[in-house]
């Protein structure tokens, strides 16, 4: 193992997640020990199909352009779902556990669950799937509905299509409704996962001022023209984006992760001695923004992470795309 965490590679320094198959691998170890009687086909099947939908091969769809939420973000989400429901597991209630069957549906809800920032190939209205960020979870939900049935899930689609909205933010945690209890705690760490692996990314400071800043801006998130077609900004570059992430993350933790969620990320510590790898490269993210912010020395942050999206380099497009819509925008 590397001295350094790699740029690709999970907390732990020792799984690829930007590669299907280490991620994979790593979740069917981890599947088999908890789940042991349980057949991993369905979910081999589907690591598969991932595969395919992001890097364009399948059919009727363009693959993923957007450049914050890649497949390498995907992989890393799901590595840390797969984490949290087995640790889960060895510490509930028998009546509360998962079972292998509700769990295949967890990974694959967790696989898909960025599924609707993919935009189909008939689409000649939108020119990247950032388009989408404002409604992409229901875009979600609609290609799960489409998909859990090739691979015989169809009587889990009324759960997972309402627990990837987990994930989102277009209906309130309070507002999804979901009869059994153990669907509820299954969404609480769908919306977990989501979170600390995206703020425990090796380069979740460079991706949020290089990557998901475009995204914001074509999504409609960083300013948007109010009611009355004033212009509204809330994030006027990838620098103010960076300089507003402490006060993000710490709301995230309070409101998200301790609240909605119910601290469901503790539940990777059993897998860890007691140790949350997720929360320690997540406070070290925050120290090191916090003394360039304080230095105001932007060249501290120069890691240059690779990118996994359908295309080579999407970069230059999304910018373009980004600056054009900026001029529309303050024009």
């Amino acid at each position: 193992m590397a001295d350094h965490r790699r740029n690709d590679y999970d907390v732990t320094n020792s799984v690829q997640v930007s590669s299907t198959t280490a991620v994979a691998a790593a979740v069917r170890e981890l599947f088999l020990a908890a789940w042991p009687g349980e057949s991993f086909d369905r979910l081999a099947r589907s690591f598969d199909d991932f595969d395919r939908l992001f890097s364009g091969r399948m059919p009727g769809y363009h693959g993923v352009d957007t450049v914050y939420h890649d497949r390498q973000h995907s992989l890393d989400m799901t590595l840390a779902m797969m984490r949290l429901m087995v640790g889960y597991e060895r510490t509930a209630p028998s009546a509360m556990r998962f079972g292998g069957e509700r769990a295949i549906m967890g990974i694959v809800t967790s696989l898909f669950h960025d599924a609707g920032y993919i935009r189909e190939s008939e689409d000649r209205e939108h020119h990247n799937g950032a388009e989408f960020t404002l409604y992409h979870v229901t875009r979600s939900a609609r290609f799960l509905a489409r998909y859990l049935p090739t691979i015989g899930m169809e009587a889990w689609l009324p759960v997972a299509t309402r627990i990837v909205h987990f994930t989102g933010y277009e209906i309130k945690i309070s507002q999804i409704a979901v009869a059994d209890a153990r669907d509820r705690k299954l969404g609480c760490l769908l919306g977990t996962a989501d979170l600390i692996a995206q703020m425990a990314d090796r380069c979740y400071l460079e991706k949020c001022r290089d990557r998901l800043y475009p995204e914001f801006v074509l999504g409609g998130i960083a300013a948007a023209a109010d009611a009355e077609g004033a212009l509204q900004v809330r994030y006027s570059s990838g620098l103010d984006l960076l300089r507003q992430t402490p006060q993000f993350v710490r709301d995230t933790r309070l409101r998200r992760l301790e609240g909605d969620f119910e601290h469901a990320y503790r539940h990777v510590e059993p897998l860890f001695g007691g140790r949350n790898p997720y929360l320690e490269a997540i406070d070290n993210n925050l120290q090191y923004l916090d003394r360039v912010l304080r230095a105001e020395r932007w060249p501290m942050l120069r890691r240059n992470p690779p990118l996994f999206t359908a295309a080579p380099n999407p970069l230059p497009e999304v910018r373009g795309l980004m600056v054009n819509r900026l001029k529309r925008l303050w024009a």
